[in-house]
Parts: C-alpha cells; sequence; structure tokens
C-alpha cells in the first residue's frame, strides 16, 4: 500500500506521517525505515533534521539516509523480510536530484518514480511525505520553476500510484483519496 502524504511547509505532515505509518505495522518483526533524503549542508537543516530525529525516538525507525538515487535505498531494504517505509520528504530528493553536481537532469521525475515503484515491489507499506509548492503566486527564477515543474511533475504521478492520499492542513488530515 503506497500513501502519500502532502501539505504546506509546518503544516504536521510529517508527525502524521510517523504516526501513520506505526498504525500500519502488523506486528514486531516489521521494520520500520524511514529514509531521510535530507543533505544537512547548513546549520538550519542540520536543526531540523534533529527536530525529526526527536519526533521519530522511540518509535522503532531505523534510518537510511538517501540524499539521490532512491532505488539504491530499495536495495538496501532486500535483506528484511517484512518492512514499512516512510519517504521524507519528496521535495528534498527532487532538489538533490536535479542540482547535485551543478546539472538539471532531465529524467530527475522518472528515477524518482522508478526508485517509489522499487521500493513499493519490497515494503509492505510506503509512505510518502511531500511538499505543496504551487500554491504561492510570486515570480521566481529559472532554477525555481524548473524546480516547481518537476515538484508538480512528481507530485501529481505520485498521487496517481499511491493507494491514498492525504492532504495535512494546519495540523489536520483531509483524505483527498482511497482505493481501499
Amino acid at each position: 500500500m503506497v500513501h502519500l502524504i502532502t501539505g504546506g511547509s509546518g503544516s504536521g505532515k510529517s508527525e502524521y506521517a510517523e504516526g501513520l505509518l506505526c498504525r500500519y505495522r502488523r506486528d514486531q518483526a516489521e521494520r520500520l525505515i524511514y529514509v531521510a533524503t535530507m543533505y544537512p549542508y547548513g546549520q538550519e537543516t542540520k536543526m531540523k533534521i534533529s527536530r525529526h530525529r526527536q519526533m521519530r525516538r522511540g518509535k522503532g525507525f531505523e534510518t537510511i539516509e538517501c540524499y539521490t538515487g532512491l532505488s539504491r535505498a530499495a536495495g538496501m531494504l532486500k535483506e528484511y523480510e517484512s518492512v514499512s517505509v516512510l519517504i521524507e520528504c519528496i521535495s528534498n530528493l527532487v532538489s538533490n536530484e536535479l542540482y547535485s553536481g551543478g546539472t538539471n537532469k532531465e529524467d530527475t521525475a522518472d528515477e524518482i518514480i522508478k526508485g517509489i515503484e522499487a521500493v513499493r515491489k519490497i515494503a509492505q507499506n510506503v509512505v510518502i511525505v511531500t511538499n505543496e509548492v504551487n500554491s504561492e503566486g510570486l515570480a521566481y527564477n529559472p532554477e525555481m520553476i524548473r524546480y516547481k515543474q518537476v515538484m508538480g511533475e512528481v507530485n501529481c504521478r505520485l498521487a496517481k500510484l499511491a493507494d491514498r492520499v492525504t492532504e495535512v492542513v494546519y495540523g489536520t488530515a483531509v483524505e483527498v483519496k482511497n482505493r481501499l
């Protein structure tokens, strides 16, 4: 089962997603894996990573850091007999894929979806956190426009393949799609 969680920055989607995956867990033998995509490149991101680690503390998550190449994370999951996965967060993954190495990759959306599908084949449950980035009406530079285009494409494709989609608005979960 794939459950996509979306919402604005600071909406509470990460906490909601963690709790949701813990509820999906069938038994203690099922491993909970947190795929962390935020690269710790400065003090602000390091503080955010620390806050997220605190939120996960005591919930039984094992962390895999995967800044690019989500398919590699799927390969690491093959060693587990029973696993559920939280991918946090697609917006970081898109940014890392687009701008690592200083080149914009035209196949970024395809590579991310391919990685999600690889994880999906291995895990009982996959909860994916993403950000709503297209609701603002401001002018942006070409790099930001490209990022927002790729994010829009990835989010639409994820919503299509997901069994469930939930938007978290001001800490309140609003069900958008439920095929179960």
